[in-house]
């Protein structure tokens, strides 16, 4: 089809595009013409939100993105932040959510190797893969499905890449039974001098795709992933993944990129040729020329709508000076890999596709990137939220003494506080021999940098009960947890990469959720000294008319001064077990009220950000003057959740008061199980207990002296006094007995 060509618009041919009647006049109007077929197709799928961010883009702007230790904020690839020593270390986060809602080992499998590439698009090396998952009520068969074979996907690309996965987060909820969340995060390690970025500068310049040939898999995926009810509109666009493949793409690239002779780098993701193209000429402010019949192909008959909207995996699209070509051409031969020169760079500012030289599709690369529509809907929550927030958990009858130790046990047993081993087992964390507190054994997972004293932290978190009942409370809660997680192994936090994950923004409950969400992150990294440096957007996470809660995961990378200063979550031997942060807690939004009432409702904790500050800096200093020896953030199931998991995880017993804490929060219920901000539970050795109340109080924190360790039962004065073996069989078999 060429330029000229004239075709009939319908509903149904938008649809397919995703794209509205009155986005069509828009294109029509700026391009000054109909766009063909073709053009109609890249025009749709850059402006999908998936690629286009219509919705969301006005909002972002609220973030900080700038800090002392930023390199490389938005705008990439991926981040970068410095380490010291010349390296930076480079953060990214996307969600994979609409293709493992359809086919979930494949849509998780191929989430990790699209983020994979993403880090070392940018030059750095791939050492750590960290995953958050939400799923429905895990009772259910195809939960268990959708379970199984996300986790499986998200094993198979890891392990068989050599990339560990070490840490993560999973939450179960009734509301994700339609649309599972799988979020893929990825940290690697550069030389700063070394980072690469996706900008296609030098006329002449020569564009080279190098990987898999492609196929018609995927295509759509980038509009798929931009409407609701996945499932029923665009099966069987799910990518295919060959991590065996993505292996030898990543040695090639890294290779490659130390000749010198390569421009830019870009992966290959939503939209394909279409959106890499697009992108790196957008960003060096230059145009390119494609002609597709130099793409490698592994079916026959394939259209140029096909070829440049394919999604195809392991695929990059490089830019490379001409007398480097044959180099280039040279690396990647004896790798193995395909590697052929489908365009070159022009000053026109057009995105040019040519089949057989003649011209099929010409649209100018702004109308693509800069011109995508955006909008600001009406925001206003709904009123079954409200509602859902008013309720007073106070109108329970409190929990009796005698119960606590059943309750416990039930607690422990919750698929959202059960040890997460028959997960974290599927992966290989010992990989590449980085791991130096693996999953399972700290709030976060830390690596070592080889040859240098200081390590990395990296986590990732998010509440949803709370973000549902209070989006801009919740999405604050997300911030502060999985900052005070790496803070709790010792390290400083330096950068945010997020994964907001809403229904449809069309609605205007959800896009309240949606901006509240942002504003209260925005605030959070203000106030925590955060900056957020990358990030992706999943809307429309929605089937029928029913949304997810909203889902603004935070993922978190911190630096260790020292990295053998590290400390786990398990009490390490006898010692003083004191409690910082707020006496006082909530059962609003609590794992208790959830899983004992079937009850979301109520206020979720209130949180202080100048309080959660001084805390977070407090327990990185005791940490770093070697005076604590275990750390853990308690967070769902409250107090006594989180000393029986530290307790069953070091292996000792210990005995505990509580008087003074029920006398501050005036029930039994809310003392030992409800929720609060800012609170950790840190180990000392006998005799440093002074030190450490020294410092809390230079600090300005609250503390309090909570109990001693020993033995093999876990007792509360007055309350409780459980064998710590049965407590542990509880946690340890919560998933697996699911």
């Amino acid at each position: 089809m060429g330029i000229g060509a004239r075709m009939t618009v319908t509903p149904e041919l938008l649809r397919e595009v995703a794209l509205t009647a009155e986005e069509y006049r828009r294109a029509v109007e700026l391009l000054g013409r109909e766009p063909n077929r073709l053009e109609l197709g890249m025009i749709g799928a850059l402006w999908s939100e998936h690629c286009g961010y219509k919705h969301s883009r006005p909002l972002l702007r609220r973030f900080p993105t700038s800090g002392p230790h930023v390199v490389q904020g938005p705008g990439e690839n991926a981040g970068a932040v410095e380490l010291g020593d010349g390296l930076v270390v480079v953060l990214k986060i996307e969600s994979h959510n609409h293709p493992s809602a359809v086919e979930p080992f494949q849509g998780a499998a191929t989430g990790v190797g699209g983020i994979v590439r993403d880090i070392f698009a940018m030059g750095a090396r791939p050492i750590a893969l960290v995953d958050s998952l939400r799923f429905g009520p895990l009772e259910e068969a195809r939960q268990q499905y959708l379970f199984h074979g996300v986790v499986g996907g998200i094993g198979w690309y890891g392990n068989c890449l050599g990339i560990p996965t070490v840490a993560g987060d999973v939450f179960f909820m009734s509301e994700y039974r339609q649309n599972p969340l799988v979020n893929a995060m990825c940290v690697g390690i550069a030389q700063r001098e070394a980072l690469v970025r996706a900008r296609a500068s030098g006329v002449g310049n020569l564009v080279v795709l190098v990987g898999a040939d492609t196929g018609r898999d995927g295509i759509h995926g980038a509009t798929f992933a931009s409407v609701e009810d996945p499932e029923r509109s665009h099966r069987g666009v799910v990518q295919v993944g060959n991590p065996f493949l993505e292996k030898l793409l990543l040695e090639a690239c890294l290779e490659v990129l130390g000749t010198g002779v390569v421009v830019a780098m870009q992966d290959l993701g939503a939209a394909g040729l279409t959106s890499a193209s697009a992108e790196i000429a957008a960003r060096g402010g230059t145009g390119i020329e494609l002609e597709v019949t130099a793409v490698p192909r592994r079916e026959a008959g394939m259209t140029p709508y096909e070829v440049m909207l394919s999604e195809s995996q392991e695929r990059m699209l490089l830019v490379v000076r001409p007398e480097g070509l044959e180099r280039v051409l040279a690396i990647f031969h004896r790798w193995d890999l395909h590697a052929v020169v489908v365009g070159r760079v022009t000053d026109d500012g057009c995105l040019r596709v040519l089949e057989d030289g003649k011209t099929v599709a010409e649209l100018p690369v702004q109308l693509l990137t800069d011109w995508c529509p955006t909008y600001v809907r009406e925001a206003r929550e709904a009123d079954e939220i409200r509602a859902r927030r008013s309720f007073d958990p106070r109108s329970l009858p409190d929990l009796e003494a005698r119960d606590v130790g059943a309750v416990l046990e039930q607690l422990l047993r919750s698929p959202n506080i059960a040890s997460r081993q028959p997960i974290y087992r599927t992966y290989d964390h010992t990989i590449m021999t980085n791991t130096v507190l693996a999953p399972g054994q700290g709030e976060a997972a830390v690596l070592r940098v080889k040859g240098h004293r200081f390590g990395i932290a990296v986590k990732t978190d998010c509440n949803p009960r709370y973000c549902l009942l209070d989006p801009r409370l919740g999405a604050q809660h997300a911030v502060a947890e999985a900052t005070r997680n790496v803070s709790c192994v010792g390290a400083e936090p330096l950068a945010i990469t997020d994964c907001l994950n809403f229904g449809n923004p069309e609605r205007p409950e959800v896009y309240y959720q949606l901006v509240q969400a942002i504003e209260g992150m925005a605030e959070a990294c203000e106030a925590l000294g955060v900056p957020v440096v990358s990030g992706n957007v999943s809307l429309y996470n929605e089937t029928e008319g029913r949304s997810i809660p909203p889902t603004p995961v935070v993922g978190v990378v911190g630096r260790l001064e020292d990295v053998h200063r590290r400390v786990g979550m398990g009490f390490a031997g006898e010692g003083v077990v004191f409690l910082l942060g707020p006496q006082r807690a909530t059962l609003g939004a609590s794992e208790y009220l959830a899983h004992r009432f079937g009850i979301v409702g109520g206020t979720p904790p209130a949180l202080d950000l100048e309080l959660e500050r001084r805390v977070q800096v407090l327990v990185r200093d005791a940490i770093h003057r070697g005076i604590v020896l275990a750390a853990h953030d308690c967070s769902e199931g409250g107090l006594l959740v989180a000393v029986a998991e530290s307790c069953i995880v070091g292996g000792i017993g210990g005995r505990f008061r509580i008087d003074p804490l029920l006398e501050a929060n005036g029930r039994l219920d809310e003392t030992v199980f409800g929720e609060a901000a800012s609170r950790v539970l840190v180990q000392v050795p006998f005799g440093a207990e002074g030190t450490l109340l020294a410092l809390a109080h230079a600090h300005g924190v609250p503390i309090y002296e909570f109990g001693r360790l020993g033995g093999e039962r876990l007792v509360v004065d007055g309350l409780l006094d459980h064998p710590l073996g049965a407590l542990a069989e509880a946690w340890r078999r919560g998933l697996r007995r699911m």
